[in-house]
């Protein structure tokens, strides 16, 4: 009886185990977070071309490493209006919606790795993260 609450701990505590292990692999990452400042506020297209919205974003880049941040703070004006011009193309119906929403944040974040590689020579961008995300229309 004693062996099988043993094991059914161990099994309960697994998960966890996993989860610690993995956390010190990553803890050898020195990632940064580099937010794009001012507010990334565009237009969408309406359902009608008569129609148009507005979109207002707050951005966060999570960084490879620490040692990207002077880059990404020298080439935020081209991923800022990276970023504008791929909101800007979107139909109404994607940017409100939940799904349609991710799928912005990760052409965004394909499109920045795409860039950064070309202009640096590294991808840099780990993930794009939307920590305010406001649209009217």
């Amino acid at each position: 009886m004693k062996k099988i609450a043993q094991l059914g701990l161990f099994l309960v505590l697994l998960p966890g185990l996993n989860s610690a292990l993995f956390a010190q692999e990553e803890m050898g990452q020195n990632y940064a977070y580099f937010g794009l400042e001012p507010d990334i506020v565009t237009n969408y297209l309406g359902q009608s071309a008569r129609k148009l919205g507005f979109v207002r974003v707050t951005m966060e880049l999570m960084l490879e490493d620490i040692s990207y941040l002077e880059a990404a703070e020298h080439h935020s004006p081209l991923m800022r209006a990276t970023v504008i011009e791929i909101i800007g193309r979107q139909p109404e119906e994607k940017v409100k919606s939940l799904t349609g929403r991710e799928d912005i944040r990760r052409k965004c974040l394909e499109t920045l790795r795409k860039i950064m590689r070309n202009e640096t020579g590294s991808e840099m961008v780990k993930d794009v993260i939307f920590t305010k995300y406001l649209y009217q229309g």
